[in-house]
């Protein structure tokens, strides 16, 4: 069964927040669940699904069901880390198509910063009971930071990248950052400040990493004959993917992510291509994911990154692929260091016109979202979403 027209999109919040001392994760999850209802011309009453991931505290939807007061038939507690809102897209899509729901409501919500987490020092293991792999893992030191890092060393001696070509990824960033008025970096940036700044793990500089931020975000995706009845602008869902990269018994190619199967399931299933796309939203933990993605997602051949990202080609307005205009995680936000629900909520915005409009893209009318959870360098999630303005 095909999702194409199946389901749209028809309210977006995103906290403003971007230090949350005084909220709980509760608190915020119940804020961004209103301010998307109400821009869907919805309440909590009409919500009949519900979908969360592992930022949910407590038992996950049992508790935030019973915290903001929901009814629902359907829930959905899938956790890929940062792809999750994104395939939490594709999963209400699917429910709604199923009949199991008819309004889905989807949140996220964190607050790493006001916890103190420092960039991607975060060690793979984090306690608990430990991953299968974890015991074989861990001796080796991997933190988020380094696993990134290897992909993108690999990716320069394989391909001839180079820093300066990863720099125009947040140079584009910041770009787009200088108009969003929440943004946690709105200074605009250069190639050359990029690469002077500080080494984190080698090739990725400081300014190669993603911002920490707390606050968060919600989603309302709606049958077709609600959406009909609501006087919102109409994102439909035309296709979606997911996948799981692993370590695959030991047979690593760090140089693709999970998109290279995604990408290709996603367009088919709505009947597009990467060179129909007006807007892109990738997701930014690192510039070297962006670079990555777009390769595996068919936006240029594998290996020709560098150049496809280089001398503003990412820039709204100057280049051929607009992406993350928003800021992104690079410059905005990264609410509870799972970015991928900020991806849906700016393509959005980009198919309703309302963008800011020094980075509106003209007649956008297709946009692709993508998320990545887990460790580009070891085992992730990826998942793919093809909107489009009706």
């Amino acid at each position: 069964m095909s999702i194409k027209g199946k389901a749209y999109i028809a309210g977006i919040y995103e906290h403003p927040t971007r230090l949350a001392t005084d909220l709980s994760l509760a608190q915020i999850h119940a804020e961004v669940a209103k301010g998307a209802l109400e821009d869907a011309g919805l309440t909590k009453d009409d919500v009949d699904g519900y979908f969360c991931a592992g930022d949910a505290p407590g038992l996950g939807p049992m508790s935030m069901v019973e915290y903001m007061g929901l009814r629902p038939r359907h829930v959905d507690s899938t956790d890929t880390g940062g792809s999750s809102y994104v395939l939490h897209v594709g999963h209400a899509a699917e429910a709604i198509a199923a009949g199991k729901c008819k309004v889905a409501l989807i949140t996220l919500a964190g607050r790493p910063r006001a916890e103190g987490m420092a960039t991607g020092t975060v060690p793979r293991s984090r306690g608990g009971t430990p991953t299968p792999d974890e015991p074989f893992e861990f001796p080796y030191g991997p933190t988020v930071v380094n696993m990134y890092a290897m992909c993108a060393m690999r990716h320069m001696y394989e391909f001839g990248t180079t820093s300066e070509q990863l720099a125009w990824i947040k140079v584009a960033a910041s770009q787009h950052a200088q108009y969003n008025p929440h943004a946690l970096l709105k200074n605009v940036v250069t190639v050359e400040e990029v690469v002077n700044s500080p080494m984190i793990s080698d090739p990725l500089h400081r300014l190669d990493c993603c911002v920490i931020t707390d606050g968060g975000g919600a989603i309302v995706v709606v049958a077709p004959e609600i959406a009909a009845k609501l006087k919102r602008p109409k994102v439909k869902v035309l296709g979606a993917s997911e996948f799981i990269k692993t370590q695959m018994g030991g047979k690593v190619d760090l140089t693709y992510s999970g998109a290279r199967f995604t990408g290709p399931a996603a367009f088919a299933e709505a009947g597009v291509k990467p060179s129909d796309i007006k807007y892109a939203s990738i997701y930014d933990s690192f510039t070297i994911t962006v670079l990555m993605q777009l390769e595996d997602l068919g936006f240029c051949e594998k290996g020709k990154g560098g150049k496809f990202v280089a001398d503003g080609n990412l820039i709204s307005g100057v280049g051929k692929l607009p992406f993350n205009t928003d800021g992104g995680g690079l410059c905005s936000n990264h609410p509870a260091n799972r970015g991928g629900l900020t991806k849906v909520l700016e393509a959005v915005r980009q198919l309703r016109g309302e963008a800011h409009p020094k980075v509106q893209v003209k007649n956008c009318d297709l946009a692709v979202a993508h998320g990545t959870g887990g460790s580009l360098g070891l085992r992730h999630g990826s998942a793919t979403v093809i909107l489009e303005r009706e």
